[in-house]
C-alpha cells in the first residue's frame, strides 16, 4: 500500500499536471470504486482543480467549487497518466476503475487483481473532508515531545503504534519495518517501555527512513 513517501511522489507528479486544470470529463468504469452518492460525481465536471492535499495515505483533489475528491489506492491501486493525444500505458484498459480527462491529459485509476479495494469519495466541503482525516501527526512537523505523546497513547507495540493512522499520518507496514530496523528496536516492544533515548532514536529513524 502506498505510504507517505509514495503519496508525496504522486502529489508532486500530479501538481505539475492537474492543478489549475479543468476536469473536462470523468468516467467511472467500475461502480464499486465510488463510495459516495451525494454530491453526484458528475458535479465536478467543468470545475478547476484548486489544490492537492495528502490525507494520511490518501490523495485529496480540491476543486474551485469547494468539493473534494478523495482517492485511496489501497494495496493494488495505481495512477497512470497519458498526455493529451498520447497512448495509454499497456494494461490500463483491463484494470481501469476510473478516468479523469483534463486538457493536459488523462489520469486513470487502475487496480490489479480481482479484489476491488481502491476507493473514491466525493465530499461537499472542507468540513466533510475533515471527517475523513484520522488526525495522526506528521512526524516531520512534530516535536520530540509530540512524537512521544503519540507513540505512547495506548499501550501498544511499536509496530501497531507507528501504523495506527490516529497516531501517525501515512506510515504503514512496509516503512514501519524499515524504521524499526533503522532504530534497532523490536516491533513487539511496548511503546510505553521505551526510554527517552530510545524514543529520540525512533523519532530520528522515522524521519530519516521516510525522507530517504
Amino acid at each position: 500500500m502506498p505510504e507517505l513517501p509514495d503519496i508525496t511522489v504522486y502529489l508532486e507528479a500530479l501538481e505539475r499536471r492537474v492543478v489549475g486544470q479543468v476536469l473536462e470529463k470523468i468516467q467511472i468504469l467500475d461502480l464499486f470504486v465510488l463510495r459516495t452518492a451525494r454530491p453526484p460525481i458528475g458535479s465536478i465536471c467543468g470545475e478547476r482543480v484548486r489544490e492537492l492535499r495528502r490525507l494520511g495515505k490518501r490523495i485529496a483533489f480540491g476543486f474551485a467549487d469547494g468539493k473534494w475528491l478523495v482517492l485511496h489506492l489501497m494495496i493494488a491501486g495505481r495512477l497512470q497518466w497519458a498526455e493529451a493525444g498520447g497512448k495509454a500505458a499497456k494494461g490500463v484498459g483491463r484494470n481501469a476503475l476510473a478516468q479523469f480527462t483534463f486538457p493536459t491529459g488523462t489520469l486513470t485509476l487502475t487496480e490489479a487483481g480481482t479484489k476491488r479495494r481502491a476507493s473514491l469519495h466525493l465530499l461537499a466541503d472542507e468540513s466533510e473532508l475533515a471527517a475523513h482525516d484520522r488526525r495522526g501527526i506528521d512526524v516531520f512537523g512534530a516535536t520530540g515531545e509530540e512524537f512521544q505523546a503519540a507513540l505512547v497513547e495506548g499501550n501498544h507495540t511499536l509496530k501497531r503504534a507507528l501504523t495506527d493512522p490516529r497516531h501517525f499520518s501515512g506510515i504503514g507496514n512496509a516503512y514501519s519495518d524499515e524504521i524499526l530496523h533503522a532504530a534497532r528496536l523490536s516491533p513487539v516492544t511496548l511503546a510505553q517501555r521505551l526510554s527517552r533515548d530510545e524514543v529520540a532514536r525512533l523519532h530520528t529513524a522515522t524521519k530519516k527512513v521516510l525522507s530517504e
